[in-house]
């Protein structure tokens, strides 16, 4: 583990190579677009939007060269890039929206739509998701860790890494895709080494790694919060442990990314023997966007210069219709516009191929100065019937929060909007093998969201006229998942359900 140990003691240094302190955010964005429009301006879609033409504006000042390149770039949502643009490369042409061939694909993991996303994975991405890797464990050199941490394991849960063979291409998760792509330096101590992270069958897997647990000494575990606790509490359980430190003593860091880590640190917790960092990444098919650079910020800062330029929008009803797709006309600002505590969608132009590409999720600056942000949820992961606004992040804060208030556990929960007399009111299903009262539960949770969130106040005493709540056993998420082929790696459960989707659910648990 010399390797990981040099990086860090050698931190302060790197960070002056690699890192982005010494420039405003708006100049390393203006480079970061003017490189990806020169690399692409030969392809198919830099020669329909007439990239030349724009590349000479980044010599005006101003935001001549962002005006200039909005103006002629639509947005994009993903179908209407891949109907445009993506599904060509898929089908092996050159040169589409990046140069050369895309020979992999990521299938995103998003819980929004049934039918996965082909998102296009190549090689100019994947040497910018792992830059920034390298940059985050970096970063732990501003974390007060003891040298015996350099020298474990990361065990890192993510897709597997066979990937599928299609063609002209191969697909699999992301995850899956960058494991089997490592850096020959990491291999040394990545864990569950390249044999055990080929498995496909989920549950073959987490077997597998709870067999191996013993043999490894981890010291930082990577992956989505629901399946790393899975997964330590088939640990404990097989070796008949108290807590999972009794079998990793050198577990001091879990790197999550995904969904929200409030609901799930409570439980987490339980299961060690003392505290450990806890450490957000934001890591998306798209492209490596933010991660947390400092222990005492629960916020993470973005890559501004590293294969992706950002354009915010403003999420409101000017922007966004009802349902959560984005206005043709919406209006987007760059990052020197930004107000802190407003939430953004984020648009992103990649060195992947996407271009004013709709990401959907929503976040908020922190710090416009440090460009610090977090996410709040998704585009269409919000519920709005009446007015009301509640976002995911308000969601995961009242769980959280009732949780500790009655000491329970709630690991998995979903809420949809649903017609209620001749107005509307909130489903939740919520998830827990606590014994809880669902009375008191739909009690708190009501009261803590009229606390967080305003707007939801002032509908609960005009058009939203109830809230219900259904605890389920927590196998019935996860049994639901599994149906649509979704369990484990970077899957999640959807936090808001609506349509289709709903009823779908609701078929499953009267069963």
């Amino acid at each position: 583990m010399a390797i990981l140990g040099t990086l860090l003691k050698k931190g302060i240094k790197l960070r002056e190579n690699l890192q982005q302190e010494y420039s405003s955010p708006l100049e390393l964005q203006k480079n970061e677009l003017k490189e990806l429009m020169i690399l692409a301006s030969h392809t198919e879609f830099g020669k329909f939007y007439d990239f030349p033409k724009i590349l000479p504006k980044f010599k005006k000042g101003g935001h001549a060269f962002y005006n200039a390149y909005k103006s002629a770039v639509p947005i994009h949502d993903y179908n209407k890039i891949y109907k445009d643009w993506w599904q060509l490369s898929l089908k092996g042409a050159k040169d589409i929206a990046w140069p050369g061939k895309i020979k992999y694909f990521a299938l995103s993991s998003g819980t929004s739509e049934s039918a996965s996303k082909h998102i296009p994975v190549t090689k100019e991405m994947t040497k910018a998701i792992q830059k920034t890797s390298i940059r985050q464990i970096i970063s732990l050199s501003k974390y007060d860790l003891p040298p015996r941490l350099f020298e474990s394991g990361i065990l890192m849960i993510g897709g597997s890494t066979h990937l599928n063979k299609k063609g002209n291409y191969f697909e699999g998760d992301l995850t899956g895709i960058q494991a089997a792509r490592l850096p020959f330096w990491f291999q040394h101590f990545y864990k569950p080494g390249k044999k055990i992270a080929k498995g496909r069958n989920w549950d073959a897997k987490l077997d597998e790694i709870v067999k191996k647990a013993k043999d490894w000494d981890i010291g930082i575990v990577v992956g989505v919060p629901a399946w790393i606790q899975i997964l330590i509490e088939k640990i404990i359980v097989y070796y008949k442990v108290s807590n999972i430190h009794e079998i990793w003593p050198n577990l001091l860091v879990y790197v999550h990314g995904g969904v929200s880590i409030d609901p799930y640190r409570k439980g987490l917790e339980k299961l060690m023997s003392r505290p450990i960092y806890f450490i957000e990444t934001y890591l998306a098919s798209e492209g490596f966007i933010a991660y947390q650079a400092l222990p005492q910020h629960k916020s993470m800062k973005l890559v501004l210069n590293n294969g992706i330029f950002y354009e915010f929008v403003p999420f409101d009803e000017k922007n966004f219709f009802p349902s959560g797709d984005i206005r043709p006309n919406a209006e987007a600002l760059l990052v020197d516009d930004v107000e802190e505590g407003k939430e953004y969608a984020l648009l992103l132009s990649t060195c992947a191929g996407a271009w004013r590409y709709l990401l959907g999720d929503v976040i908020k600056f922190t710090s416009t100065e440090e460009s610090e942000i977090i996410i709040t949820g998704r585009t269409k992961h919000f519920l709005s019937l009446c007015g009301e606004h509640l976002s995911v992040d308000n969601m995961n804060k009242a769980i959280e929060l009732v949780s500790n208030e009655q000491n329970i556990e709630i690991k998995e929960f979903t809420v949809a909007g649903i017609p209620y007399q001749s107005l509307f009111a909130h489903q939740w299903y919520v998830g827990t093998d606590s014994k809880v009262d669902a009375e008191l539960l739909r009690d708190r949770i009501d009261f803590h969201l009229k606390e967080l969130n305003d707007d939801y106040a002032v509908e609960r005493s005009a058009a939203l006229k109830e809230i219900f709540v259904e605890v389920l056993p927590l196998h019935k998420f996860y049994d639901w998942m599994e149906s649509k082929g979704k369990a484990g790696g970077q899957n999640k459960f959807p936090r808001v359900m609506k349509n289709a989707q709903l009823d779908e659910w609701k078929n499953f648990i009267a069963r």
